[in-house]
Parts: C-alpha cells; structure tokens; sequence
C-alpha cells in the first residue's frame, strides 16, 4: 500500500465488474445519515469528554471536533493527548438506540446477488458493526469486519490501516472496490489502485442530490447503494 499520491498519479482503478473484494464503510454508508444514529454516538463522546475531563458540554464539543479533524478520529486525540484507555470510551459512545434503523429489502437483495467478497472497514467496533449489520438484516453478506481495534487504534484515513486491513483478509488492491460516505477516506483506497466509491445523501431540504466535489481519487458518486449494487450484478 503506497502513501498518498499525487492527484495525477493515482493508479488505474480496476473495472467494476472485475472487482472480487467489496469494502463497505459503515456508518452512514450502508445506512443514511437521515435516520440519526451516528448523532446518537457523537452526543455520547460530548458526555464522555465533559465528564472524564471536567470540561464544559461546550468545551467537550471543541475539544471533541479538534481531535476529529486532527487525528481522523475523537477517540485518536484521547489517546495521544490524555492517554485514554480505548475500551470505555468504545463501550460508552456505542451504547445506543439500533432500533432507527430500517432494514431495506433492496440493499439486501443488491448485497445478495453482487458476487465475490464482502468486508465491513470502519473506525467503529467489530461489537458495533454487528449491532448494525443485524439490525439491517444484511450480516449474512459479510465476510468480514475489520475494526478499529484490528487497527490497532489508527483510524482511517491513514494509509497504513488500510494496508494493515488488505493483509488481514487477503485482498488485492486492483481486484478491489471501497464504499465511502466521506471523501477524505477514499484517497488511500484510491493511492493504493482500488475503485472508490462515494456515497451520498440528497440534500435534506430540497430532497435533490447535492453535488460533490469533483475530485480525482473519487471514481463514482452514488445517491442509491442499493440500486448502484444492484447495477453491478450480472444479468440474467
């Protein structure tokens, strides 16, 4: 796996219909960011900074989004910066209400007639990712999880995690697809000869698709997982 390219030397991506490794993001990707769980997670980090560091509500939420921007994740910035023991913390901000989530008939019958591998890559826990995916009703797609503790703690978007995830489960770059909800952790997938794959909400206040930069580590944008997977399988 390479370190950040340059925007004009990104490799050629593989065709979509000779990927055989599917990675899909999980939060706010394989759900939309519509149906409010991950804000769930973010109030619970505010809590938990507020409390563990004696800070404000306010002061926890700067704290919370500086750590975010700076090291790729909040839970990065505790480690390094107070040396915070990671399980609690995972523990707490993942100690919340599945239920709004909707299974969606589609995504499963998209997820089940795409063929080759399938693989959950997300800075959340393996315990999260189940909780999701069986609400879903779409784990029996998967075949596996790599998670921020397999990570050792480094969160996407460092180049090193995405290595460390493509060894753990045997995957070759240019046979090879990413599922991303943000742009930023589609660069190493990109630098290292994967197809990358944004996915988008449409603009809540107008209901139509808002349009994302155009960047070139991005090779196809999605406003519909389901019906782009479902674009994908072969055809009877």
């Amino acid at each position: 796996m390479s370190a950040f390219c340059p925007p004009d030397a990104y490799p050629v991506p593989p065709r979509l219909e000779r990927v055989e490794h599917w990675i899909f993001d999980l939060d706010n990707t394989l759900y939309p960011a519509s149906c409010s769980l991950f804000p769930q997670i973010d109030a619970r980090m505010r809590h938990f900074i507020a409390e563990t560091l004696q800070l404000s509500q306010d002061e926890a939420h700067r704290l919370q989004k500086h750590y975010y921007h700076q090291y790729g994740t909040t839970l990065r910035g505790l480690m390094l910066a107070h040396g915070l023991e990671p399980s609690a913390f995972l523990s707490y901000v993942h100690d919340i209400d599945h239920s709004v989530l909707v299974p969606t008939p589609a995504l499963d019958q998209a997820l089940a007639a795409l063929p080759g591998r399938k693989i959950i890559f997300t800075n959340g826990t393996r315990h999260h990712a189940e909780k999701v995916l069986s609400r879903l009703t779409i784990a029996h797609h998967f075949d596996g999880i790599f998670d921020i503790e397999a990570a050792d703690y480094l969160p996407k978007p460092n180049a090193e995690t995405y290595l460390r995830m493509a060894l753990r489960h045997g995957i070759p770059a240019q046979q090879a697809a990413m599922f991303e909800d943000l742009a930023v952790n589609l660069r190493p997938a990109a630098a290292a000869g994967m197809a990358t794959i944004l996915v988008c909400e449409p603009a809540p206040d107008t209901g139509h698709p808002g349009a994302p930069a155009v960047e070139p580590h991005i090779h196809h944008v999605t406003y519909d997982l389901a019906g782009f997977l479902d674009s994908l399988a072969p055809k009877r």
